[in-house]
């Protein structure tokens, strides 16, 4: 440690949000260059390095090739996939001395799907799996949580190509069963939860999320096992309602309300009930104006480029709900989201401000004799029962629709799923309410099937001679990222406590005092610890006191400490003990490095 180049830090970084990064930057594993970028000093890259060499060995296993793209990808086939424009913000882009169009690539299905279309031609080349361990770059609009959420990143990508769907799926399968064992190994805690593909596409998606509270992702996890991210959740059919006995609906005069709770609240006052029940949230129907903004279709002069457009959008949702954006914009994948602004509204005059109701959407306003021009698509949520009778909009100022029934009176262009989810829902298999964690995304598996292969033009021969194209999925692994959620969860106030098959050294030697002879006793221990394939770090600092180097031992998180100093120029015994202080024994010096190494293959 006299030589090694590290600084560890006695005091938390400012800005470190999470206990991974702030005991990462502490023990001198990673250096801050910028917002959401790191430097990997030499401990750190020691850990990283380890946990690549396991994803390697499983992913090897089952028959996968390395190889290695650049970073730096030309605009021209993300444009073919229409990736360019979907992204979004998320991506770098930059152009070179020649004003021509690169990016710092997020993912490589583009790539690998042109590697094997240039290299592979019959179906007798398949199947096959690529995959690399790669630095990818996303511009998020705000970095957190150190190596969490960056603007670089590590990550393996994989990608299996295969002659038919029933292949894909078997490589799906080994695919994610590699990634359990990885996990596994490096005793980080996982869960699998269904998923949705987002703007990789595909039609199949599993997530692996580490649960842990700092996690952006929450998810349901049902009575029978199963869990889902929330987005992918779907919401049981909701049983029809009996309307037979409700009223006719009627327009009655009701002041504009700041909220449901008052327009609940007017309604007890001025129409209350024949039947003494007081009206509440559940039966009022909210109308929430969303813009679409889609990436656009393509031009009928040229297929590969395309014209965003913006789609006004009604969707109505039970009043005592609030709308999920992230789960709504789930639905218009690979369109985003936003509230629509005035523009939205002034385009379409027949949205009357606070009494937005179905009769002025969706269908409705598609009937002969409809006087509006452009009628804005309507949806419902899930949760909206055929039969259910509401009180809504009426499509005038100071107006409001009562007795509402849906599929009597109005009808929509479709259902989503609008909602947040609630503790106490019911879950998509139907085995009982749902309850939710919070956790961090560390892979996903995706079927992608055929976009990138049609979009690419990846086909091969068939065993008929036909040109057929290629079934594809994808798979990545956040290296880094994982790094981090083990630090997160592999620590105590001490410092981080890393797994033994990824931590920078087996065990760490602290020769202490001032005495030449403990310097030399800890020397001889190194030296026999190393003849026995253990990785060592040695305090050999002499200028530094006892409690610093302790202190230092327990923060670095190496799983074996071995201590040289008084108790050998006493008795010629050296004190062996686990990084957390237990396990502490007293060994004579000639059987300490077997007693470390025995200790260590325990630990394995």
């Amino acid at each position: 440690m006299s030589t090694m180049f590290l600084r560890t830090l006695r005091e938390d970084p400012a800005d470190a949000d999470v206990d991974s990064a702030r005991l990462l930057q502490r023990a001198g594993y990673i250096r801050k260059a910028a917002p959401g970028i790191w430097t990997w000093l030499p401990l750190g890259l020691k850990v990283l390095n380890k946990i690549e060499a396991v994803v390697r060995e499983e992913v090897d296993g089952i028959g996968g090739q390395e190889v290695h793209f650049p970073a730096l990808l030309p605009k021209e086939p993300y444009e073919a996939t229409h990736r360019w424009e979907e992204y979004g913000e998320n991506i770098f882009r930059l152009k070179d001395r020649h004003e021509a169009d690169y990016l710092l690539a997020p993912t490589h299905e583009e790539m690998f799907t042109l590697l094997v279309k240039d290299m592979y031609s019959s179906y007798k080349d398949l199947p096959v799996t690529l995959y690399q361990i790669q630095t990818k770059y996303r511009d998020e609009f705000r970095p957190r949580a150190g190596l969490v959420r960056g603007r670089e990143f590590i990550m393996e990508d994989g990608y299996s190509f295969t002659i038919d769907e029933d292949g894909l799926k078997k490589a799906y399968v080994e695919e994610r069963d590699a990634y359990e064992r990885i996990f596994q190994r490096l005793d980080l805690g996982y869960i699998m939860v269904h998923a949705v593909s987002g703007p990789m596409g595909g039609f199949e998606s599993q997530e692996f999320l580490s649960p842990m509270p700092i996690g952006e992702d929450t998810f349901a996890k049902a009575p029978s096992g199963k869990a889902w991210n929330v987005e992918a959740l779907t919401t049981p059919e909701v049983p029809a309602v009996d309307c037979s006995k409700t009223p006719a609906m009627s327009l009655k005069d009701l002041p504009e309300a700041g909220s449901v709770d008052d327009m609940v609240a007017q309604c007890n006052k001025l129409y209350p009930r024949e039947d003494g029940r007081d009206w509440a949230a559940t039966d009022m129907l909210k109308n929430v104006v969303i813009a679409v903004k889609h990436p656009g279709e393509p031009d009928d002069e040229n297929e590969d480029h395309r014209k965003p457009w913006r789609e006004v959008v009604v969707v109505a949702l039970p009043g005592d709900r609030q709308v999920d954006m992230k789960r709504l914009e789930a639905q218009f994948a690979p369109a985003e989201i936003e509230e629509a602004n005035e523009a939205d509204l002034k385009a379409h005059p027949e949205l009357v401000k606070g009494y937005i109701g179905p009769n002025v959407l969706g269908p409705q306003a598609r009937v002969e004799g409809s006087t509006i021009k452009d009628p804005v698509r309507y949806l419902v949520d899930a949760h909206i029962a055929e039969g259910s009778a509401w009180v809504t909009g009426g499509d005038k100022s100071g107006v409001d629709a009562f007795d509402m029934v849906y599929g009597r009176d109005f009808k929509a262009d479709g259902t989503v799923e609008a909602t947040e989810v609630r503790d106490g829902d019911m879950s998509p298999d139907g085995s009982g309410p749902l309850s939710f964690e919070r956790g961090v995304e560390i892979g996903q598996v995706f079927q992608l099937g055929l976009k990138y292969s049609e979009a690419l033009g990846l086909k091969v021969l068939n065993q008929n001679g036909k040109a057929v194209p290629v079934w594809m999925g994808s798979y990545g692994i956040g290296v880094s990222r994982v790094m981090a959620c083990i630090a997160e969860t592999h620590h105590d106030e001490k410092g981080l406590a890393w797994p033994v098959n990824i931590a920078p050294a087996a065990v760490h030697v602290v020769a202490t005092g001032k005495k030449d002879e403990a310097f030399g006793g800890a020397e001889k221990l190194v030296e026999e610890l190393e003849a026995k394939g253990l990785e060592v770090i040695y305090d050999d600092r002499k200028k530094v006191s006892p409690g610093v180097k302790f202190k230092d031992a327990e923060l670095l998180g190496v799983p074996l400490v071995a201590v040289v100093g008084r108790d050998f120029l006493n008795d010629g015994t050296i004190e062996v003990r686990d990084r957390n202080g237990e396990n502490a024994v007293k060994v004579p010096a000639t059987e300490a490095a077997d007693t470390l190494a025995q200790r260590y293959a325990a630990m394995l």
